[in-house]
């Protein structure tokens, strides 16, 4: 693509160049659309390298691995990436950019670098998965005293949602409005999203994103949260992505499905040419079984995160596989031998996405390279049964400690994830709760 052309075309005035933090956050600049075209095609744009360093406060402390001086780095747009900003009156663009190093190197600490090195394991085998997330959200009311807890909001029927309303199209019709709105700029961006259905939480829906490179899907994704965040600002409500954000309602997940295909002959590996399971649907169950609970810290990212398994069958932690069985981590879906795939059902609508599919394919990859087969499928509930990290610093010793991780994700970027993620751990310790206020204040 052209890209100088398609600004013109479409009479941008001003260019969003965005990155994904840590957090997945959206950071960059914001740039005159004749400022643009002529930085990004002489130096290119430049971003301290802190920004990959940021904890979701937006907080930046002593960096081991960025070292004491974080100079800049140099923004270089991805063409296929630029969208419309849909919700502007202006004609805005966004492009997502990845990040190098003055030399030409790529920073190795930005997510979507982590992503598309990992995609790299596969590319060198002839190799190419396929994913589709499914994402989940609750709407709730606007607030800004943060120590109040979150309310349902009001629908156009005028009442809160009080009842389960899993699958309800009544209740998904509350919102049409805002949802009409959502699809319409989804349309705009190319954001590939399939099917609407209401959760079982007051208010709680879930999007299902339609199969691709996984690449292309993060970036989707990552629109998609900050695009259902700014269409409900609009309506007067506020989404959120929190794993766990009332307390006596279900938690959010991002259910992550992956298949492999081979790029020669286009078929999934998954299957045999008869229909039935290959040796490496195996391999790539038993990589999942023996490498993600060091990889936990990256889908279940905050102190939040660990509030959500595993309270009820729709949000397991564990590590078990089985078929069309919703309380194991790792489903099978019944489907079509050419669409054989694995759920991984452990990630939280919280994670990076970036981060979320690279730890699910970093430990997929792992698998086929070590050729293990899984344990039986569980054909009984495990509801209720944990045996992946119950918290965050349990999480991130694993993810330290892990050589696979390590190797597949990149030694810096496992580093600089963990001292992010324990400056956040270490905030939240400085919060005196309700809790601690209800029980301990005249009791202990």
């Amino acid at each position: 693509m052209n890209l100088n052309k398609w600004l013109s075309d479409n009479k941008i005035t001003e260019v969003e160049c965005l990155v994904s933090d840590i957090a997945g956050i959206p950071r960059g600049k914001i740039v005159p659309v004749e400022k643009y075209i002529k930085t990004s095609s002489s130096e290119g744009l430049r971003l301290p390298e802190y920004v990959f360093g940021q904890n979701v406060t937006g907080d930046y402390g002593d960096s081991n691995v960025l070292g004491e001086t974080v100079g800049d780095v140099v923004l270089k747009p991805d063409a296929k990436t630029v969208r419309l900003v849909p919700w502007y009156k202006e004609p805005t663009a966004q492009i997502i950019h990845d990040a190098f190093y003055f030399d030409g190197r790529t920073v190795d600490v930005s997510p979507r670098e982590v992503l598309k090195n990992v995609l790299k394991y596969f590319k060198k085998e002839g190799l190419k998965p396929v994913v589709a997330p499914e994402l989940e959200f609750f709407l709730v009311e606007q607030n800004s005293n943060s120590d109040d807890p979150l309310r349902t909001p009001l629908g156009r029927s005028g009442l809160p949602e009080k009842a389960k309303q899993a699958y309800g199209i009544d209740a998904v019709n509350d919102f049409d409005p805002l949802f009409e709105d959502i699809y319409d700029f989804c349309d705009t961006q190319k954001i590939d999203i399939d099917t609407l259905s209401h959760e079982a939480g007051a208010a709680q829906m879930e999007i299902n994103f339609n199969h691709g490179e996984a690449t292309e899907l993060a970036d989707q994704v990552f629109l998609f949260k900050r695009t259902v965040r700014q269409t409900a600002i609009s309506h007067n409500l506020h989404a959120t992505f929190m794993a766990k954000p009332m307390q006596y309602q279900p938690g959010s997940a991002m259910h992550i499905h992956v298949s492999v295909f081979d790029e020669k002959t286009g078929k999934n590996i998954f299957s045999n040419k008869e229909g039935s399971e290959t040796d490496q649907f195996y391999y790539a169950l038993a990589g999942l079984q023996n490498h993600f609970s060091g990889a936990m810290a990256l889908v279940a990212p905050y102190v939040n995160s660990y509030r959500r398994p595993p309270k009820n069958d729709d949000a397991p932690a564990n590590l078990g596989w089985g078929i069309d069985n919703r309380t194991v981590g790792l489903r099978v879906p019944v489907s079509k031998p050419t669409s054989r795939r694995i759920e991984n059902r452990i990630p939280g609508a919280d994670s990076n996405p970036y981060l979320a599919i690279a730890a699910t394919l970093a430990c997929v990859w792992l698998g086929l390279e070590e050729q293990k087969k899984p344990n039986k499928p569980k054909v009984k509930s495990l509801e209720g049964v944990a045996t992946l990290p119950r918290n965050l610093d349990i999480a991130l010793d694993m993810l330290e400690k892990s050589d696979a991780m390590q190797k597949t994700l990149g030694e810096r970027f496992v580093k600089l994830f963990a001292e992010v993620k324990r400056s956040e751990a270490e905030a939240f310790l400085d919060v005196i709760s309700p809790w601690e206020r209800q029980y301990l204040l005249l009791n202990v």
